[in-house]
């Protein structure tokens, strides 16, 4: 016979496990929390994520269907709150800035290749932060700056525009993405380290600072590091692109040094070459230069060659990708509408004609092309989040709590899917961001009101926006002015199916041929040679 003792203690055991697991697969709606969806003890929602074998960003498009603009989740040992309103997400980074202006603690591998969060987007709101983003600022991106780096966009447009004939004509098509990735990272090489470089190098550069990406992408032992220990060989793997990362870039530092050691002089040749590197900004006009003497708060003594190397990647990381993808969509649009690739053509013509240098002052007298530019942001963000944000201390948002330690993440994709906001939002249309369109007096700065935030808001903003945009605008100028976009011969239109590598890209690569637009001058200038 059954003892009636051990029947109550079996029973009294799974209610109690019951119990313990509802308490602890709660995730939402807890000590004044968002809501959210429930999860496992310990790991909270993680492994459902990981199941799913989706991005996170699809994850989060769906569960906003069902929790509503702002909900929590559990990543084990990590709580993140997810904002998707753009009143929210207002409210956060413009109203309330200063509060949610902070970023998470990083993991070990993301803080090998910060030096210690020692850059412009990842040291936390304070001292550092400030001294960092002020030099970026001052360096880079014043109007004097700006200006004065007009001759280096100059160079890099005309080689570019070189590279796409010259592969066209061996391949009968043209990389998209690859050309304006390696142009656009040639201009920033060449404002921190005044220097030009060979494209190999300029390549070995490029895929050094990808890998970086792709290697401080959230990973397990991110939301468990008890985990930890079990993924050593992650650790040394992340070791050794951090030496080939120095390896590319400390040269550079070094030949800038030697350059400033000397006063910038010339050598017998009438050349500046320094360290197999041509010098070509005059001191005090490279990046890297104001960095040399820079003492931040909290550093505690001068910048080192591992902070100098990651600043400087910084630059270069954040401007190359997000101005390529955004070049890559746009173009695709482009070819797919012959209609409004014409159209663009005519503003730019009309304006600078057929030959003439196009400059950032004529850039601006384009509306269309501003348009062209506003919507591929618009359609296509570089990213559907922000970077991690974190708040100062607790707080509130939304009428929920929001603790200090969380992890606030953004999603910023909603903001320009909402019909409510953009009628038809998955047609891309630039007349919507002209007189009399929807879209015509919207601040993509978010300063006034949130309806696109390609750039972030508030005061973690990116701070080379306005140069990011100006790069875009001079390329996509000239690109469309030399040449007419059409199709590979034998190939169909360009599949516009995106995926997620860091930022959001085309998953088949574009691959374009290109029509000369002015055949009568390349002959003329070729029978004359």
């Amino acid at each position: 016979m059954v003892d009636m003792n051990d029947v109550l203690l079996v029973v009294s055991a799974a209610v109690l496990a019951a119990m313990w697991w509802r308490r602890c697969s709660k995730t939402g709606g807890v000590d004044g929390l968002p809501p959210g969806p429930p999860g496992w003890p310990v790991v909270g929602n993680l492994f459902q994520v990981i199941l799913q074998r989706r991005p996170f960003m699809y994850v989060v498009r769906d569960l906003r269907e069902k929790y509503g603009p702002i909900f929590t989740m559990r990543m084990g040992q990590r709580t993140l709150i997810v904002v998707t309103d753009a009143e929210l997400i207002h409210e956060a980074l413009v109203k309330q800035g200063p509060m949610f202006a902070s970023r998470p603690e990083d993991s070990p591998t993301r803080l090998l290749f910060s030096v210690g969060k020692c850059t412009v987007n990842s040291a936390p709101y304070g001292p550092l932060w400030r001294a960092l983003r002020r030099n970026f600022v001052a360096e880079i991106v014043s109007p004097p700056r700006v200006k004065g780096f007009s001759w280096i966009r100059e160079w890099a447009v005309g080689s570019h525009l070189r590279r796409l004939r010259a592969e066209f004509a061996a391949t009968g098509a043209v990389r998209m993405m690859a050309n304006c990735r390696l142009s656009i990272c040639s201009i920033l090489i060449c404002i921190c380290f005044g220097a030009k470089i060979p494209d190999e190098l300029i390549v070995d550069i490029e895929e050094v600072l990808k890998d970086v990406m792709m290697m401080t992408m959230p990973k397990l032992p991110d939301f468990l590091p008890l985990l930890t220990p079990l993924f050593r060989k992650q650790l040394t793997e992340a070791r050794n692109l951090r030496r080939r990362q120095l390896g590319c870039l400390a040269p550079l530092v070094r030949a800038r040094r030697e350059f400033l050691k000397d006063g910038g002089a010339k050598n017998a040749d009438g050349n500046t070459v320094v360290g197999g590197v041509e010098m070509m900004s005059a001191p005090g006009e490279a990046y890297v230069d104001s960095l040399f003497d820079l003492e931040p708060p909290g550093r505690g003594k001068r910048l080192g060659e591992d902070e100098l190397v990651t600043l400087c990647s910084e630059v270069m990381s954040a401007g190359t990708d997000t101005s390529a993808t955004a070049l890559e969509w746009a173009m695709m649009h482009l070819v797919l509408d012959p209609a409004v690739q014409e159209k663009l053509y005519g503003e730019v013509v009309s304006k600078v004609g057929t030959t003439a240098r196009i400059t950032e002052a004529d850039v601006e007298t384009m509306p269309y092309l501003q348009a062209v530019v506003k919507e591929t942001f618009r359609r296509h963000p570089p990213s559907h989040f922000v970077l991690s944000h974190a708040a100062t201390r607790d707080t509130e948002l939304g009428g929920y709590r929001v603790p200090a330690d969380a992890s606030v993440e953004f999603y910023t994709a909603w903001v320009t899917e909402n019909p409510e906001t953009w009628p038809d939002p998955e047609t891309w249309r630039p007349e919507r961001f002209l007189e009399g369109g929807e879209g015509f007096d919207t601040d993509i700065t978010g300063t006034r009101a949130l309806r696109m935030m390609p750039f972030g808001a508030g005061r973690r903003i990116c701070p080379a926006a306005t140069l990011g945009v100006l790069h875009i605008q001079l390329m996509l100028a000239n690109m469309v002015r030399e040449f007419r976009w059409v199709p590979p011969a034998g190939e169909g239109p360009p599949d516009p199916t995106e995926t997620f590598a860091f930022t959001v890209v085309m998953k088949n690569p574009l691959r374009a041929a290109i029509v000369e637009r002015r055949r009568g001058d390349l002959a003329a200038v070729a029978a004359s040679a």
